[in-house]
């Protein structure tokens, strides 16, 4: 008999784990990253493209500091927005990034906050996060610190951040209203959660929520926004707001075409382009 995917958090964890570590191991810059599978990584389930080039970037993230970081974190991008615009960081603030994967938004944020300011950037794989102070020693920023850590036990003490970013990674946790409460829980009164995210408008089937592949591909995972927005809630945040970024149709086709999901997302459910989007989400943790 099949189980609902969140009776099976430790296969989720586990899988996502060792997909977002192998993409991280095998990655160099002449071959770009892709969330989708290897052997079907013409385009990206995540982002805008499996083969990311710095134009494809550029159009994505509305900082222009991003032209000036090398290929090997520009072609390590895997999310689907710029939450570090959203965030509107200020000098001498502390950042927090939830799966910071490669660190191309850890190196954005800490450009806004300066030298008086601190980024931490943390991620369950240890390839990824290998990868990201690699990354930091080839570019010579001593603000940034990157810490082996799951999302939904972040690795931060209560109260030491003033904003939260996370790009396209929150969906991927199999216990998103924990990963909500951590975040309420190291935010400083006063903090800001700001992150880009797959959401859906209404409820995926349950063959596609029991899809390992789809969960890794940023499918899966996705919340409904209703649901998204009052797990926010339930966890104390306050101000909160969701607007959406549709995806182009085409782009669709192609990452349900990889993740050999085409009948299972165009059964019965015309409107599925606009059904699974990307969010731009900014809530705060209320002041004291």
């Amino acid at each position: 008999m099949a189980t609902d995917a969140y009776d099976a958090k430790d296969d989720i964890r586990i899988h996502v784990r060792e997909h977002y570590g192998k993409i991280a191991a095998d990655f160099s810059p002449s071959v770009k990253a892709s969330c989708c599978e290897p052997a079907v990584a013409d385009d990206s389930c995540c982002g805008p493209s499996g083969t990311i080039s710095l134009d494809q970037i550029e159009t994505l993230y509305q900082a222009p500091e991003v032209s000036e970081l090398p290929d090997e974190v520009t072609g390590l991008s895997l999310g689907c927005g710029d939450p570090v615009t959203l965030a509107s960081l200020l000098p001498g603030q502390t950042v927090l990034d939830l799966g910071s994967g490669g660190g191309i938004d850890c190196f954005l944020a800490a450009k806004k906050v300066g030298k008086s300011g601190h980024v931490i950037g943390v991620d369950m794989t240890s390839q990824m996060i290998e990868k990201a102070r690699a990354n930091q020693a080839k570019i010579g920023m001593d603000n940034i610190e990157f810490r082996l850590g799951e999302i939904e036990h972040i690795p931060a003490a209560n109260q030491s951040v003033d904003v939260i970013i996370s790009n396209c990674v929150i969906n991927l946790s199999p216990d998103k209203p924990q990963v909500f409460r951590e975040a309420f829980r190291v935010l400083k009164p006063g903090g800001k959660f700001a992150v880009s995210d797959i959401v859906t408008d209404g409820p995926l089937p349950d063959e596609l929520k029991q899809n390992l592949a789809a969960w890794a591909g940023c499918v899966s995972g996705a919340l409904d926004v209703r649901e998204y927005i009052g797990g926010l809630e339930e966890a104390g945040f306050v101000n909160i707001e969701l607007k959406p970024v549709y995806f182009d149709p085409a782009m669709i086709d192609e990452a349900s075409s990889q993740l050999g999901l085409d009948e299972v997302l165009k059964g019965g459910n015309g409107d599925f382009y606009k059904s699974v989007f990307s969010a731009k989400i900014t809530a705060y943790r209320p002041g004291e």
